[in-house]
């Protein structure tokens, strides 16, 4: 009979051997780091509102690497799995794969950005605070999406809607995707396309920002697009995007990509 790892754990009872056990049995290693991140962050606030007075367990042990060792996760969001998917998918999920692979978005500012100004499209980045702004003249598929949305009957403000007018949820994108993901595996595995199947169960709706950093024009634009400080960041988890000289210095106002 397997056991839990904490169990009914005391404060006290919880050390660094306790919780590296449970990333030794935690099938899913990469998800077992972001557990103990969140872990740790629960566990801050809980002596902050004095719960507990002990620190986190794993605290100063930042480079001792007791977490799971964590590889990139490498893959390129090929046009044909795009397609397959986006055939079987409802139109607020198809909008969320044009908004994230046009501008480079985090689902969590996909669900949450307002409808354009005008012809600008503008965004404070909820994981870093950065703002953008995005021209819809330069797009080759927001303007379709933006007439969309104003054609529903909806009293949101949000840019992205379903079909009867209610904001989209977290829930509504998992659910949306993992149905039209389900179907297009199923259909291909039908046609006896096992590669292509196989490719699509590979695929997730966060990789439309990895989408949107392979249809940049280089490594320079693709940070930019993606808000990053570094082209070094980009390059470590979009790799693939290609690395142009620089014809001479031009202002990128976070152009959205046509696809």
């Amino acid at each position: 009979m397997r056991r839990p790892v904490f169990a009914e754990a005391t404060w006290d009872q919880v050390s660094l051997p306790v919780i590296k056990g449970y990333l030794t049995k935690r099938t899913a290693k990469t998800q077992g780091n972001r557990e103990m991140a969140l872990l740790s962050v629960i566990w801050n606030w809980a002596r902050s509102e004095g719960l507990t007075s002990l620190p986190w367990p794993a605290a100063g042990m930042e480079r001792s690497k007791w977490k799971n060792k964590e590889k990139a996760r490498k893959i390129k969001v090929r046009d044909d799995v795009f397609a397959t998917i986006c055939a079987e998918a409802a139109q607020h999920i198809k909008d969320c794969m044009d908004l994230g692979s046009g501008t480079g978005m985090r689902l969590t500012d996909c669900i949450t950005v307002l409808m354009p100004r005008g012809n600008l499209l503008t965004l404070e980045a909820s994981k870093t605070g950065k703002e953008a702004e995005w021209d819809l003249n330069l797009s080759a598929v927001l303007p379709d999406l933006v007439r969309r949305r104003k054609a529903l009957s909806a009293d949101h403000l949000m840019l992205l809607s379903t079909a009867d007018g209610q904001p989209v949820s977290p829930q509504a994108l998992r659910y949306g995707w993992d149905k039209a993901r389900g179907v297009a595996v199923e259909k291909a595995s039908e046609r006896g396309e096992a590669e292509l199947a196989e490719a699509i169960k590979q695929l997730y709706l966060r990789d439309m920002r990895k989408r949107a950093a392979q249809k940049a024009g280089s490594l320079e634009e693709a940070s930019k697009l993606l808000q990053h400080s570094d082209e070094r960041l980009t390059e470590r988890h979009y790799g693939g995007v290609r690395r142009l000289k620089p014809v001479g210095k031009k202002v990128l106002r976070f152009c959205l990509l046509c696809l």
